[in-house]
């Protein structure tokens, strides 16, 4: 018996990536999956492949920045299974380009994905969280949640919200002395499709930025990713930091302070592919 075996656990983004791993993993440790993604052909994927690990699924299309339907979702999850254990808020986005290049469009979709996609989730099943007695609220930022890289303005501004948000609700629910635990993830570089499909501003090197992150950046297996995660939540973590540049980078910040900025522009300038 593991910590998860009968738990019911609703995972956004399961199509592919981090998502599709956790629930892998998850089905393998005995727990029930409700599984959603925009990619209805990688999230049925997912499901046909935690099935034959014996899982009980439920997977829907969903997309998170539609905020009556992720409401909806919630309660038809929590009518299907009958209680709700544990939501990882995993879907998201990326996007590479130079603020000054950058359309207010690009920034308010990495908003309503990466950010708003994580507070809707968050209030559509808090109170299922609270009703099971034993809940637990996990939501995706990422290392780049820790610092700020050039190019990144807009991803950074929503995976530093998804941070706030996260450890302000984690203590709020202390407070309340809800039977709740929050946890805050925060991903290094993963071999997943995200930078493949990020979109940059007209005229950039879509190509070349991905295949930088993909052979620069990009250390860490989905699956160890997923095996990390679910180690913080057994423990109850507050901040789970993913892969080994998410844990050395979080140090140097924290050693260096803001002086960080101008190390971390003149190396950028240097490696980073330009537009």
């Amino acid at each position: 018996m593991s910590a998860f075996t009968g738990k019911v656990a609703v995972i956004t983004g399961a199509g592919s990536g981090i998502g599709r791993a956790l629930a892998l993993e998850l089905a393998r440790q005995g727990a029930k999956l409700a599984l959603s993604d925009v990619d209805t052909v990688g999230l049925e994927e997912t499901a046909r492949r935690a099935r034959e690990l014996g899982a009980e699924v439920k997977s829907d299309h969903l997309d998170v920045t539609q905020r009556e339907k992720v409401f909806e979702y919630a309660e038809a999850v929590a009518e299907h299974f009958g209680t709700v254990n544990q939501v990882y808020n995993n879907a998201g986005i990326a996007y590479h380009g130079e603020f000054e290049r950058t359309e207010f469009k690009d920034i308010e979709r990495i908003m309503d994905v990466d950010f708003w996609g994580v507070v809707n989730g968050t209030k559509a099943f808090l109170p299922h969280l609270i009703a099971s007695g034993d809940g637990h609220l996990i939501n995706v930022s990422s290392l780049f949640g820790l610092l700020g890289i050039p190019g990144q303005t807009a991803y950074n501004a929503a995976k530093f919200a998804v941070r706030g948000f996260t450890e302000s609700l984690r203590q709020e629910m202390l407070i309340a002395k809800h039977p709740v635990k929050v946890t805050c993830v925060h991903p290094g570089g993963i071999k997943t499709a995200i930078a493949r499909n990020a979109v940059v501003p007209e005229g950039d090197d879509q190509v070349g930025f991905a295949q930088f992150f993909d052979s620069k950046l990009a250390r860490t297996s989905p699956e160890d990713a997923a095996k990390a995660i679910l180690s913080g939540v057994r423990k109850n973590d507050a901040r789970v930091l993913v892969g080994a540049d998410a844990k050395l980078l979080d140090a140097w910040v924290r050693v260096i302070g803001p002086s960080y900025q101008r190390v971390v522009a003149t190396i950028a300038g240097r490696i980073m592919p330009k537009g």
